[in-house]
């Protein structure tokens, strides 16, 4: 017998004994005589089921991939006469999902202000290279904590992902971006932040942050403020894919308050090095970086941005985060490093305009990847309220759960339509005028998007119960999210770090004159 051999129902229902049981899942039959007793579930499970239609009974239990993991070596044909109703899109095609809120407009087609035809048909080539280059070993190494290989960042420099992570710019000319889907020069901050969305799939605070978070934010400064040799070797290496690059800011007594950085940097008497010493701490990718873009005090209380190679007196030591050990998110010790002076980005005491200049774009990152994330959360509960029965029902029947869907919706699709406003007005702005007019704008932005990640990680818990606290079967992805989404309220500025931020940079537009 083979897959494509054909039965009637009545043939299957004859095999329905422990020695002789045969399934039927989505009109494809599964001889599942041999498997029974290396079940997970007990044999007991699948003797229940022996000889009928066991769709139902599957999708109660397993999700769609562990269908796909055993069709090659368990099914044995199809009833005559049937389509698979259940299949589930080929991977690498960069098919669109068809739930209802699954997707943001860049891929509906719907009217809208900001996107075409041409960005969705650019999405669909940048998930089709994902779903075939990255989403195969992403489960793996979120659960062995291994880091991505340079094969990987070679791969992703070849498409042209790491380098459309960075902003519209010079930096993309002469590459191929995703087999010619956007020539470089039309290649725009929506188009960027269609990347974003589709790298955030791959696993937030997991895989996703190991494929080049760090570059995201430790490559800007290289390229904004570099001296010339660095702007040509450095940026070169890192978007080629041959070198990993990292944000060095945080320390063990300095996150939010950027101002009271400790590591230190002394120039030598001879004025040609500076030796370094001090801490980072929760330095996302550094653990696998070979370069540092590290803010050190100098001359005393002068701050100052070092680009400081991985070599001597250069440690890193994991660190255990709610997040995947994937990140390569370190502690990082800098003991007597010798750093050429020409490696100073921008000029030294003027450290903190580099430093500040480069957090709109990274929160403006985190809120895009935070719409992407909570969406898929939104996509799995939909899926699962629809399969789940409970009291005679699916869930979706249920006043209660529709009303939790329908707060997911309302809250992300705000925060969303506040993104592509943002994005919108990045497209009109120089970097100058972005720096002065969305600071406080970003930095609220960022805010709304990590309460709505609260809020949607909150419900999905409630709609899935037990499963959303277990890390494998069918709320695997619920309960990544609400174990790593609280990343999003600290990194990049926290929570109320970012209100404040948000009401002191409105101040300063405040007419004198306003009065009740």
């Amino acid at each position: 017998m083979g897959p494509q051999q054909q039965f009637t129902r009545e043939e299957v229902a004859s095999h329905n004994k422990p020695t002789d049981l045969w399934v039927i899942i989505d009109s494809t039959v599964f001889d599942l005589t041999e498997f029974a007793d290396a079940h997970p579930g007990s044999a007991v499970v699948l003797w229940k089921v022996a000889g009928t239609d066991a769709t139902e009974q599957f999708y109660a239990l397993h999700r769609r991939e562990v269908l796909a993991k055993y069709v090659a070596r368990l099914a044995v044909g199809r009833i005559a006469g049937e389509t698979p109703a259940l299949a589930a899109p080929a991977a690498g095609t960069g098919a669109m999902s068809t739930v209802p809120y699954a997707e943001s407009l860049s891929a509906t087609l719907r009217p809208s202000p900001y996107y075409t035809p041409a960005h969705a048909a650019f999405k669909s080539a940048v998930r089709a290279f994902i779903e075939t280059e990255l989403l195969p070993d992403a489960d793996a190494h979120a659960a062995a904590g291994t880091y991505p290989t340079r094969d990987v960042f070679r791969r992703m420099a070849a498409a042209g992902l790491t380098a459309c992570r960075l902003a519209p710019g010079p930096h993309l000319a002469g590459r191929t971006l995703f087999g010619g889907a956007v020539d470089p020069a039309e290649f725009g901050y929506f188009h960027e932040a269609i990347v974003h969305e589709e790298v955030a799939r791959v696993g937030m605070y997991g895989y996703g942050e190991a494929i080049g978070s760090g570059i995201v934010i430790g490559l800007p400064p290289v390229m904004q403020f570099g001296p010339a040799w660095m702007r040509e070797r450095i940026v070169r290496e890192v978007l080629d894919g041959e070198k990993v690059i990292c944000l060095a800011i945080s320390e063990p007594g300095a996150g939010s308050d950027v101002a009271s950085i400790s590591c230190e940097a002394v120039k030598t008497p001879c004025g040609k090095f500076y030796i370094v010493n001090g801490t980072k701490k929760w330095i996302t990718n550094s653990a696998f970086s070979d370069y540092f873009t590290t803010a050190v005090r100098t001359n005393g209380n002068q701050y100052s941005v070092l680009l400081i190679e991985r070599g001597e007196g250069v440690t890193t030591d994991q660190i255990k985060t709610s997040g995947s050990a994937t990140s390569g998110t370190s502690y990082v010790t800098f003991e007597n490093v010798k750093v050429p002076v020409e490696n100073l980005i921008g000029k030294e005491g003027q450290g903190f305009p580099v430093i500040m200049a480069n957090f709109n774009h990274e929160r403006w990152v985190m809120a895009v990847g935070t719409c992407s994330g909570a969406r898929e959360i939104v996509e799995e509960c939909f899926k699962w309220a629809n399969q789940r029965k409970v009291f005679g029902k699916r869930l979706i029947d249920q006043p209660v759960i529709r009303y939790k869907l329908g707060q997911m919706i309302a809250e992300l699709e705000a925060a969303q339509s506040w993104c592509d406003i943002t994005t919108y007005q990045m497209t009109k702005l120089n970097y100058a005028e972005q720096t002065k007019l969305l600071g406080g704008q970003i930095a609220l932005l960022k805010y709304q998007c990590t309460r709505m990640a609260h809020n949607v990680s909150d419900n999905a818990v409630q709609i899935f119960g037990g499963r959303a606290i277990t890390r494998t079967g069918m709320g695997k992805k619920i309960e990544n999210f609400q174990r790593t989404y609280k990343h999003l309220a600290i990194l990049g500025g926290a929570e109320e770090i970012m209100l404040d931020l948000g009401v002191r940079q409105a101040m300063k537009a405040f007419p004198k004159e306003a009065r009740l």
